[in-house]
């Protein structure tokens, strides 16, 4: 309750300067950056499950590793993370015991300083996320028929499962923080290096949002963080007006693909196919810089199903890439520009029983998951298609909305253990785009 009434006082105090706000001339940049850093943080009942029975508990803290954007409007801020966060590993017997989570956050916020090269922000984040615990053993298969006569490795639970697609993503975190950033310049370039360090606290605000069988991870959602990251960043006084751009931009439609081998196999093996429809969402930066196009993606595909009376099963295809072009045609709000990506891709198979013992008999009887999973690059060439609707006179900033049509090509065969998979990942692909641009 202290924890939600504090956060209410919050907002309402971010809320007040607005008015004065819209009264100034206003001025913006924008920054993409990446982060990395460390978050303290307990699995506080596990570890006490662990020192009952005589076992040391698992190390605190966890990895994050971050993408970002934020505008700045005078003194006012808004922007969206996405986080990937790693725990620490730890063994017991032959069973690795680690943790992960992914995190997406809207940002709002204020400047504590003028505008200049040294910045100093207060910020806080809403959004949501998925949280993966497991305990599995490595057990090598040489085919995925080996494996699925056999795939428990040991228990897997997860909350928000963003394997079955972006969607499931659930609960409700929160972010307070402080940032502090210094710009670089860049010979012969508007664009300016922006080094930055965060520092604040994340937190999970409602008991109980992340109980998995029968026991609370709410403390692993939590936790003091510091991180220091490197951004580009595009001041107004550096450009004139349309010299360069930066937005983000949220992509949703369909891979003209389907995982046809995998299901041949799971057929074969007596078990249901997965959909074929995949979930798929994606988020991009992009930035211009004098007919010049570069951006940063990050796609996730989900698709899953009932295998069996017992068993669930999820198919996902994340991957991140690094892509650069050039806008081609521009009339009025109209955009046609063209792009060519570098990146790379994880795929991964998961089989989950559909029923499980709560802890600590969980524990004690962990053989119920497992997974197998391929990895390797892939290459895109992409046509953008973008609208640019001005929502205000003074055109501070556009809703971008728009068409993406393009084809993913893998470098490599993608094999999940025989299973090739390279035609599911060799696709055509459409996206719907909607985005904010200063």
């Amino acid at each position: 309750m202290c924890r939600k009434t504090l956060l209410y006082i919050w907002l309402l105090g971010m809320l007040m300067p607005l008015q004065a706000f819209c009264q100034l001339d206003l001025t913006n940049r924008s920054t993409v950056y990446g982060t990395f850093g460390l978050t303290g943080a307990t699995n506080r009942e596990f570890n006490e499950l662990l020192s009952s029975k005589g076992l040391s508990p698992t190390r605190n803290g966890y990895m994050n590793f971050g993408l970002g954007f934020q505008t700045r409007y005078n003194d006012f801020l808004v922007g969206f993370e996405l986080f990937q966060n790693v725990g620490q590993y730890a063994t017991f017997n032959d069973f690795r015991i680690n943790q992960r989570s992914t995190r997406f956050y809207a940002n709002v916020g204020y400047a504590l300083t003028e505008e200049g090269r040294f910045q100093f922000l207060h910020y806080l984040s809403l959004g949501a996320g998925f949280l993966n615990f497991q305990m599995l053993r490595d057990t090598p298969r040489e085919t995925f028929g080996h494996f699925l006569d056999q795939p428990q490795q040991g228990f897997i639970l997860r909350d928000g499962d963003i394997h079955r697609g972006t969607s499931a993503l659930t609960g409700f975190l929160t972010e307070i923080g402080f940032q502090a950033s210094y710009d670089f310049f860049i010979p012969g370039r508007g664009e300016m290096l922006e080094v930055i360090t965060r520092f604040g606290y994340a937190f999970s605000p409602f008991e109980n949002s992340w109980e998995m069988a029968g026991m609370s991870f709410n403390n692993l959602m939590s936790g003091a963080f510091f991180r220091m990251g490197l951004g580009l960043t595009l001041p107004d006084q550096n450009f004139f007006y349309k010299d360069a751009t930066l937005g983000v931009y949220f992509l949703y439609g369909p891979n003209f693909t389907a995982p046809e081998a995998l299901n041949e196999a799971l057929e074969g093996a007596g078990l249901q196919p997965v959909a074929n429809r995949a979930n798929n969402f994606g988020m991009r930066i992009m930035g211009e810089s004098k007919q010049f196009l570069y951006a940063i993606d990050i796609y996730n595909s989900g698709h899953s199903g009932t295998a069996n009376a017992s068993s669930t099963h999820t198919l996902n295809f994340a991957r991140m890439y690094l892509s650069g072009g050039r806008k081609f045609f521009e009339w009025k709000n109209f955009e046609l520009g063209g792009l060519l990506g570098l990146g790379y891709a994880n795929l991964r198979y998961t089989l989950l029983a559909q029923q499980r013992p709560d802890f600590p008999v969980l524990f004690e009887e962990p053989f119920h998951d497992g997974y197998v999973r391929t990895s390797g690059l892939a290459v895109k060439p992409e046509t953008s298609f973008l609208y640019g609707i001005p929502l205000t006179k003074s055109q501070l900033f556009n809703v971008v909305v728009g068409v993406n049509v393009g084809f993913e090509l893998p470098i490599g065969s993608f094999d999940l253990l025989d299973v090739p998979m390279g035609s599911y990942v060799r696709s055509p692909y459409a996206q719907l785009v909607i985005g904010l641009r200063p």
